[in-house]
Parts: C-alpha cells; structure tokens; sequence
C-alpha cells in the first residue's frame, strides 16, 4: 500500500524527527505492542518506504501513519505474554563454576535404563524425523508432512 506525509524517527539521526511530504510505497510495516508493564521502547510501529524517485527511507513511525490507498496488513496475535529476565554475565559464570549435580545410583553411568518409561529421552531430539533436538535453519524433510504421503484430494 502507500502513506502519504510520515514522520519518522530515525536510528542515525539522533533523536531527530524526519518529517516527509508526499506519498510514498510501503516496503516493509513492522511493529509490536505489549501492555504495562513493558518498557516504552518495546511498543514501536517500525516503516520502510519507497519514494517516486526511488530513494528508500525507513526508521520508527512518530505520530499518525496515513493510508493513501488500499493498505494490507497482517497481524498475529499472542495471549498471556510473559517476560523472562536472562541472567547478567555474572551470574552465567557462578552457574558454569558450580559442578554439575549427579545422582549416586550405583554405577548406571548416567543412563537412564529404566525399561517402563514409554517415552524416549526428551533431550536425544525428534526421532520421529530422525533429526536431532536443536538443529537450527533447517527444513523438515518432505516426507514428514503428513499430507504428501497421499495424492491430492480432488475439489
């Protein structure tokens, strides 16, 4: 879609305040909103625009946003947001010098052989596609997805 006359503020520009005339192509809308108590700097409406002389300019929205025209937009929602604090790089190193906790079991080797447990070792990965646990940027092999086994049903 296209906005007409946007005020951004932007990263490079410290503090300042850009104020464009005209209309203009959105390239990329991106944004965020989470309630209190979430710091200010977590809701922001992020914009990257296209101009008629193809210069791109983009940085976060300050103000009204206009449509000039038919506009697009696809949102995804979340219930019950949660905030989890990581811990500061003190307390990381104070978790890496105490020594791991190990159960005397009288020589198991840290196995789990327990035959009446159903369920595999969560941590051995999904051994439903053969792939281990934490394998980033990867993509699910085809024959994983449920419906390419079967032909496509006719309509």
């Amino acid at each position: 879609g296209t906005v007409t006359n946007v005020s951004l503020r932007q990263p490079a520009a410290a503090g300042a305040i850009v104020t464009l005339h005209g209309r203009f192509e959105i390239l990329s809308l991106s944004g965020s909103f989470l309630p209190p108590p979430a710091p200010p700097g977590a809701t922001s409406l992020t914009i990257f625009l296209a101009g008629g002389q193809g210069q791109v300019v983009g940085g976060s929205v300050v103000g009204e946003l206009t449509a000039a025209g038919p506009v697009i937009v696809i949102a995804a929602s979340f219930t019950n947001v949660a905030y989890e604090r990581l811990p500061l790089e003190e307390e990381e190193e104070a978790l890496q010098i105490q020594p791991p906790v190990s159960q005397a079991s009288g020589g198991g080797g840290g196995i789990n052989n327990n035959n009446n447990n159903p369920f595999p070792d969560p941590s051995s990965g999904l051994p439903f596609f053969n792939l281990p646990l934490n394998l980033p940027n990867c993509q699910l092999p085809v024959d994983g997805w449920a419906g390419n086994s079967a032909g496509r049903s006719q309509f």
